[in-house]
């Protein structure tokens, strides 16, 4: 993986100064200074919110590069289940799977196939947890969300590996049982978003992440397309491992229906899922044993770095149900590697509390009092002019020392205006000759 600590980037040259992103943005995390914008690091999940609103194409998602799989004698392909939902009239998953083998991948892996296993898990993890509702750990930016702005949440995390990393587990161990060295195995999971990048750079619950790569499903589309017509019927490898239990974790919905929870409800959608955590922490949601938490609209068929609409893409994956019959048999009778190692969090997940004004109590008090008395005295619309998302996140920006009260136009206008005032006023108590005593002067 190349050295970077989030997926989500800015190209400066693209940026406009207008204010889409830091509008939309959850955790606050971009302010346009200078007419740029910037990433607050600390506060960035990598949603991918960002690269969706910005008109000029100014955010992208750091990913590696095909490519980068030559590194590797052995290389493994983790494809997400959204990548099935790419192409069009698919009526069988190993045609996906074979494309991948002739694009150099020597070995695939089906993320499906681990989310069936991660399925198996949950179920007897969720039995044994006392906190309710449990949330889903599936996503990482929603993760990354709630050690943000909802600390207090941590705990009703599902504590399990995502089924990327089983999958990458999985596959290793089975590339060693063929004989290659664990430096000569490469595991590139094929993504629908960013933020999976950034949690195998820097994972959540674990020590280390055992994926070596992460390519954008955007970035291997049009590579797959190229191989299409070179794979007919009678070239299709038998490769397909995992069923529409865990294909239809892509979808919103899929991870609960597997679970087979009856008091669960599936939010996609980062804003909704802000509203729902909210009631959670407030105690006002209802009776709800288990959260799915999405951050993407429709689930990661909605994912920034796919290449089809998530509604037609829903559409395409359930499509893949009725076509599975006459391989679910087949697929069943499979034996797939035994696990030999947990999939629990090794980990604690710690709250990152970057929306504190100050370490030391008694100062951070004395900076909340500064910051409620700036924000009583702004105008209250949270235009974004200023560069900061509300008028709230500027009041805190000049606490910190990084804003000034004058960048809000408004604030700006009336120190103008006083300021004009204040001359006017001055002139008035200064004592200037007439022309009358000028011409005096000047005859003498």
């Amino acid at each position: 993986m190349q050295t970077y600590l989030h997926s989500v980037t800015l190209r400066p040259e693209k940026c406009k100064g207008c204010t889409d992103c830091i509008k939309r943005c959850p955790t606050e995390a971009i302010r346009v200074r200078n007419g740029k914008a910037t990433i607050i690091n600390e506060r960035c999940i990598d949603c991918g919110m960002c690269i969706r609103v910005c008109r000029h194409h100014a955010k992208r998602a750091v990913t590696d590069p095909l490519s980068q799989i030559r590194k590797y004698k052995y290389k493994i392909a983790l494809p997400a289940p959204t990548l099935y939902a790419q192409f069009k009239e698919l009526q069988d998953v190993n045609f996906i799977l074979t494309l991948l083998r002739k694009i150099g991948f020597d070995s695939v892996y089906e993320v499906a196939k681990a989310a069936g296993r991660v399925t198996e898990m949950s179920k007897s993890l969720f039995q044994s947890l006392n906190k309710r509702p449990v949330i889903s750990s599936a996503c990482p930016a929603i993760v990354r969300l709630i050690q943000i702005r909802f600390p207090s949440l941590i705990e009703n995390l599902l504590p399990i590996m995502s089924p990327m990393e089983v999958a990458a587990r999985i596959s290793k161990q089975q590339a060693k049982a063929l004989g290659y060295k664990e430096e000569e195995i490469g595991v590139f999971f094929i993504s629908p978003c960013p933020a999976k990048a950034t949690d195998v750079r820097n994972p959540l619950g674990i020590e280390k992440s055992y994926v070596d790569g992460v390519i954008s499903i955007r970035d291997l589309y049009l590579e797959l397309l190229c191989y299409v017509k070179e794979v007919s019927p009678e070239t299709i490898e038998n490769l397909q491992k995992s069923t529409y239990d865990g294909i239809q974790w892509a979808m919103s919905g899929g991870e609960g229906k597997a679970l087979g929870i009856d008091k669960y409800i599936a939010v996609d959608g980062i804003e909704n899922v802000i509203r729902v955590l909210e009631q959670v922490e407030n105690g006002t949601l209802g009776d709800v044993d288990f959260i799915e938490a999405l951050a993407c609209i429709g689930g990661c068929l909605g994912g920034p770095l796919t290449v089809e609409n998530s509604f037609i893409a829903k559409s395409r994956l359930q499509r893949l149900k009725k076509h599975e019959q006459k391989h679910k048999q087949f697929i069943n009778s499979l034996r797939d590697w035994d696990l030999s190692f947990s999939i629990q969090w090794s980990k604690a997940v710690d709250s990152k509390p970057v929306l504190t004004l100050d370490k030391d109590m008694q100062k951070a008090m004395e900076k909340m009092e500064k910051l409620d008395k700036i924000y009583s005295t702004l105008p209250g619309i949270d235009c974004g002019s200023c560069g900061a998302p509300t008028c709230r996140a500027l009041a805190e920006d000049i606490v910190r020392g990084q804003a000034h009260i004058e960048d809000c136009v408004f604030m700006l206008r009336r120190r103008v205006i006083e300021m004009a005032q204040s001359m006017v006023q001055l002139s008035k108590k200064l004592s200037f000759p007439t022309m009358g005593q000028i011409k005096k002067e000047n005859e003498q």
